[in-house]
């Protein structure tokens, strides 16, 4: 059997984050489940021994909070060798139906608590674990490899995370042994086809039901579409902790593939057409 980790899961109440955090259990590693409601791991807490699972309540926007979570991660472990970074939510419409507050929000705590925890991780990796090093799993979106009408917020705030993610990677010494690894999940039937998304009311300009906004919150409102099974997802995700060399990027699910060769084509498309417009433009 291969040596227990140290996972510090964040947003570990439901989808992604719950199946992991089941998974992590079921192999015997030991988990710092983090979650702004403790009561919901209840029925975890009672399976498992503290000697194994770690359950801190933690709101990821807030810093403080998310400090704390890794400061008792090394208290009671000692160390933590993957982070999972999980925790999101999904606000959808277009983007003359979202309020400043909400819009904000997206932002708060998709990319900005993914980058508080993001902080802690590599400083923990750095500085606390012996030997040095650690992975740090991304969780991104397909609508971070390609935006999507009525997702423009919550697409925007996942490619701020991957753009962010990619050049940190970039930043990172490769003595300290740290790796990322972005994950794209394409339609999975998580919280986010239930109830932890909020799709807010349509303009009536955007109510054509031929238009690209109306066709994605239809396909938001049928349950059946998201096809993707968490628990099979998860188990893939796993395996990436034991390569040694993982992908920066990994699209998850044949629609974010599909998504990831559309973008790649139409990018290559227009740097074959426009390239020569390149050519005049420096100093001679």
């Amino acid at each position: 059997m291969a040596e227990s980790k140290v996972w510090l899961v964040t947003g570990s109440s439901s989808g992604f984050g719950r199946s992991m955090t089941e998974l992590l259990l079921k192999n015997g590693n030991k988990v710092v489940a983090t979650l702004r409601r403790k009561e919901v791991l209840s029925d975890l807490a009672e399976q498992y021994s503290s000697s194994q699972l770690l359950i801190v309540q933690t709101d990821v926007v807030k810093t403080s909070e998310v400090a704390a979570a890794f400061a008792k991660a090394k208290e009671v472990f000692g160390r933590v060798d993957v982070v999972f970074n999980n925790a999101g939510i999904a606000i959808l419409g277009e983007m003359e139906s979202m309020s400043d507050q909400d819009a904000h929000q997206i932002f708060e705590v998709n990319f900005w608590g993914a980058s508080n925890v993001t902080r802690e991780a590599i400083r923990i990796f750095r500085e606390v674990n012996k030997p040095i090093g650690g992975r740090l799993l991304q969780v991104s979106s397909s609508l971070g490899l390609r935006g999507r009408a009525a997702a423009s917020y919550y697409s925007a705030s996942k490619q701020a995370l991957e753009g962010f993610s990619e050049s940190l990677a970039q930043e990172l010494d490769p003595a300290w042994n740290i790796q990322i690894t972005i994950i794209e999940p394409g339609p999975f039937r998580t919280g986010m086809f239930k109830d932890n998304s909020q799709l807010v009311p349509q303009p009536p300009a955007y109510a054509d039901p031929e238009l690209p906004g109306s066709k994605f919150r239809q396909f938001m409102t049928n349950l059946t579409l998201a096809d993707g099974d968490t628990e099979k997802a998860v188990v893939v995700i796993e395996k990436l902790t034991h390569l040694d060399d993982p992908p920066l990027r990994l699209p998850l699910h044949r629609l974010a593939v599909r998504a990831g060769r559309e973008k790649a084509k139409s990018l290559t498309e227009t740097m074959d057409e426009y390239e020569s417009w390149s050519e005049n433009v420096y100093f001679t």
